[in-house]
């Protein structure tokens, strides 16, 4: 995704994770701070071999379009392999994933000189720095990180390599994040992060992630909406379950780490949880807050995945009523354990990832379709559309103002939208 700018101000190109795209407004101010006003900044992922290809793709074309640009690459994919972008010769800089987010990083403009790869030891870094930023373009909802990095080890993520340990940001300083934000007139914000419920674990006290939440939306009591970055099944402390049942402001939609829905692949994954948790964990959600509405990240064809392991997948989306789905075909990572486990044919693992992105817009469509006639709240995005509290994407008059709230009655569905009328 490209995100343009005027004259005289960098351009950010953000790949991969709502991290990135955090990270990406942060980088944004230090650049323009840094005097960098024409450079264009490619914030990589590392999720998949695509995502990389995409990267490299896209900084040729900027180089063909922008020949006296300054072109800067950090994020995940230069943090792992900072070599590669460094031969590229449309790349006068590489940046790493810890580096990127200091201002001192960015202090070389038009007169200056900076080594052409600036990245340090990732697993080295101990604290997740702070990071105040004025807003977001062109956005109706905020991102704030309040944790980055991963202490677990997936057979099949790289990540860890990129974004090091997991370190957590202090309550306090999330607060006053929080009310920087909802100062500037932002009424949704989204806690992101690597593995946000590992949050607190290298905090004094060992605050958990439910306990942060319940502590910052007593803080700020102005916020009107949260919304959760992807969560670990078995992870949700017993803080998070009390304002799941108890606290309107916490979304009914919740964003499940699941990968996989069969108990095997799941083990050779070697993710903390099996499919009988994930149907727990959906089940209990519900029981608590009828109105939840569930998301989850799935990978398809994953090495050693038979087509009753892959039915597998198919049925937890239908048994849980999982509605949006985040589809991955597996992707080789060099360096992986899973990367040495016997492969799934590559025209097998896109077969199943379409099959599954099928099952998700019915899925959607379903959920849509029980969801006419009733009453929302609705935050107001560009073009025309909002999202409901569950994350329906609701059509309403193209005149409101971004980022406000709005009531109405959904009146009918067309294509992946609900109609509405204003109450």
């Amino acid at each position: 995704m490209t995100k343009d700018n005027t004259a005289k101000e960098p351009k950010l190109v953000t790949f991969g994770c709502r991290l990135n795209f955090y990270e990406s407004e942060v980088m944004r101010d230090h650049a323009k701070n840094a005097g960098l006003g024409e450079a264009i900044i490619f914030n990589t992922c590392a999720v998949t071999r695509e995502a990389e290809r995409q990267a490299r793709q896209s900084i040729r074309r900027a180089r063909r379009e922008n020949p006296d640009a300054k072109i800067i690459v950090t994020g995940c994919s230069a943090q792992i392999d900072p070599q590669t972008y460094a031969q590229m010769e449309e790349v006068d800089q590489v940046i790493g994933n810890d580096l990127k987010l200091q201002a001192d990083s960015w202090g070389w403009g038009a007169e200056g000189e900076h080594a052409k790869i600036m990245v340090n030891d990732i697993m080295s870094v101990k604290e997740t720095a702070s990071h105040l930023i004025n807003g977001f373009e062109d956005k109706s909802r905020a991102f704030l990180q309040v944790q980055n990095g991963c202490d677990h080890r997936c057979t099949f993520c790289i990540i860890p390599f990129g974004r090091g340990n997991s370190r957590s940001v202090p309550i306090g300083v999330i607060a006053e994040q929080v009310r920087n934000l909802v100062d500037q007139g932002y009424k949704e914000i989204v806690f992101t992060g690597v593995d946000v419920t590992s949050y607190g674990a290298d905090l004094p006290g060992k605050p958990s992630f439910g306990q942060m939440i319940r502590r910052v939306l007593a803080m700020v009591p102005e916020l009107q909406r949260l919304r959760l970055s992807s969560l670990d099944p078995v992870e949700i402390d017993d803080d998070l379950w009390d304002l799941i049942e108890n606290e309107p402001r916490l979304m009914p939609h919740l964003h499940l780490s699941l990968q996989a829905g069969d108990d095997m692949i799941l083990k050779r994954m070697k993710r903390r949880h099996l499919r009988q948790d994930v149907i727990d964990v959906c089940a209990k959600a519900r029981a608590l807050r009828p109105d939840m509405v569930f998301g989850a990240d799935i990978i398809a064809g994953f090495p050693t995945e038979s087509e009753e392991m892959f039915q597998n997948s198919l049925k937890i989306v239908e048994e849980c009523d999982i509605t949006y789905l985040h589809v991955f075909p597996y992707s080789e990572r060099e360096g992986t354990p899973a990367a040495r486990m016997p492969a799934v044919d590559v025209p097998v693992r896109k077969e199943r990832a379409a099959r599954l992105r099928a099952l998700g817009e019915a899925q959607i469509d379903a959920l849509m379709q029980r969801n006419v006639g009733k009453y929302f709240s609705v935050l107001v995005e560009k073009g025309g559309i909002g999202r409901a509290e569950n994350f329906l994407s609701v059509a309403i008059p193209n005149d409101l103002e971004i980022g406000s709230i709005v009531e109405v009655k959904t009146t009918g569905q067309v294509q992946k939208s609900l109609t509405s009328i204003l109450r």
